[in-house]
Order: C-alpha cells, then structure tokens, then sequence
C-alpha cells in the first residue's frame, strides 16, 4: 500500500483538502490493520468484499455511527479506484455495496437576526486578527463558500473593481461570484492590515493568520465557534452552516433554486434541494397569513 502516492492522487486529481486526505489516509491504515491483526491478511490489495463486510460489522459492533462508516468505506472506494487507475485490482470489492442508512441530519442555519447581530453589532477588534475574522465570517456568509474554498483563496482571485471573486470548488471547477458592496469594504480593510503580516510563500493566498501564513481549517472553525457562541444558542456552529445559512435566506427571499445552485458550486439541483426545508416553512408561514380560506 503507498500511502504517499494515494495521498497525492487525492490532491492533485481528486482536489481534496489536507484535512480529507489525512482522514481518507487514516481510514485506510484503520482498515489494513482490521486485516492484518484480524484475518493475518497483509496485503489489501486484493482482498474481496466479505472482508469489508466483516470490517462493518465489527465496527458497528462498536458503536461507530453508520454515517462515519459510511465515510470510512469512501475511503476505501476512493482507494481502490485509485488501484484500477494505475492498473492493480481488475475490480473493485466495493463495486456492489450498497451504503449503510442513515438518519437525516437537519442542519438548522442561523436566523436573519443572528446575522446581524454578529456582522453588525458584534463589536470586532481592530486589529489584524480581528479584521480577518469579521471578513472570514462575511466571505463565508455573503457568498457561501465551502470552508476549503475560503482557505484557498487567493490575492489574485479577488477582482474588487468588479467586485467578484474566483473560487475553485470540487473537481477544480471554477465558478465568478458577486461580492456585496459590505464585502468589498471589509476586503478593503483588511488588505489595509495584511501588508503588515504577508511575507514569505503563503502570501499569495488572501487570508492569513497574524505570522504570515495560510490559515487552515481549525482556526476558521474556531472563529465561527467563538463569535457565534455569543449570540446563538444554536448546538452546531460551523463554517457549513454558514453555507446553510446563505443558501436559506436567499431561498426565504424569492432567489430561484438553479442560481443558489449555480452559486454554491453544485453539480445537480439535488445536492441544493436539502437547503429547502427551511424555505417551505417560510413560506408555509406566508400561505396561511395570505390565502382567503387559512381561517376557515
């Protein structure tokens, strides 16, 4: 097993972020010891289904969640389409698995008020730190970037005469996305700071932590989790559901589905769909205030 040349196929065609690759990395080693302390098998390589099958039994057996299983068994998809396409396995022992099912997660977004009690009330410190994360926290919600997105980033991405911006999403598809008149202020003042921090190889990307180097998935994670702990009784507090959020309010104020799609970098209408529900109560709420027979 090369974990090195698995890891950089990951990277260089598949465009996963550092955070995926070390757990798609971590599952595999996970898995390659099930089997060799397990069923003495050294080599996985070769291995046909039922021992997967095994693998997800003992880990069910554990308590593990059937929606991490089924992450750990994309890995090993991941991995054995890896095998195929520099020509080791003729096939893959997951081709017929069916994924484990799981309940649906719903995702509550933050509410309109929260917004802006954050972006506007928030009292935000006015130095560097505090300028990046008041513009993490904007770029993630004023255009609903994924977290690996807003980490990746450029200098050279950010066009702010035409007040877009160049995102690289999955499967290094490119997509233009309008910028607020808000967001370009707080890009604005921010850029004012940066100069102070920005040396070295990591300043070609736009947002970084106060050494000059790009930031990474734990510190904007923590930033949401800071700021939005002050306002928000709200259990889960993530960069995604600030995509939630954005994809929600733009939904409750009358934008079609096709361009959040377009917006968020989906491939079908389905992957935008599950950001719907919140949208239906809305308007559930404006169909009994205004229909003629809701107080019959």
């Amino acid at each position: 097993m090369s974990k090195e040349a698995f890891a950089s196929y990951l990277k260089l065609e598949r465009n996963y972020s550092d955070h995926t690759i070390t757990a798609y990395v971590a599952d595999l080693e996970e898995f390659a010891t099930y089997c060799e302390e397990n069923h003495d098998e050294k080599s996985i390589e070769h291995i046909g289904y039922p021992l997967v099958r095994n693998w997800i039994v003992a880990l069910s057996e554990k308590g593990i969640s059937s929606r991490t299983i089924n992450r750990k068994i994309s890995s090993l998809r991941a991995y054995y389409k890896f095998l195929m396409k520099i020509g080791e396995p003729s096939a893959s022992p997951l081709a017929k698995h069916k994924a484990l099912k799981t309940e649906k997660k719903v995702e509550i977004p933050f509410s309109e008020q929260e917004m802006q009690a954050i972006l506007d009330e928030m009292p935000f410190e006015d130095d560097f730190e505090g300028v990046r994360n008041k513009l993490i926290i904007e770029l993630l919600y004023a255009t609903g970037i994924r977290r690996a997105e807003l980490i990746n980033l450029k200098l050279n991405d950010v066009d702010l005469p035409s007040h877009t911006i160049k995102v690289l999403g999955k499967r290094n598809k490119e997509r233009i996305l309008p910028l607020l008149p808000s967001t370009v202020a707080y890009i604005n003042s921010y850029l004012g700071l940066r100069k102070e921090v920005a040396s070295g190889p990591d300043a070609i990307y736009l947002l970084l932590t106060k050494e000059g180097l790009k930031i990474y998935e734990t510190l904007v994670y923590r930033t949401i989790n800071k700021y939005f702990s002050l306002v928000s009784p709200k259990v889960k507090k993530s960069p995604h559901i600030l995509r939630h959020t954005f994809a929600t309010h733009l939904l409750n104020r009358g934008a079609d589905l096709n361009s959040v799609k377009e917006l968020l970098g989906h491939a079908s209408l389905a992957s935008t769909q599950v950001y719907t529900h919140n949208s239906i109560a809305e308007l559930k709420k404006v169909h009994q205030k205004a229909h003629p027979r809701s107080k019959e």
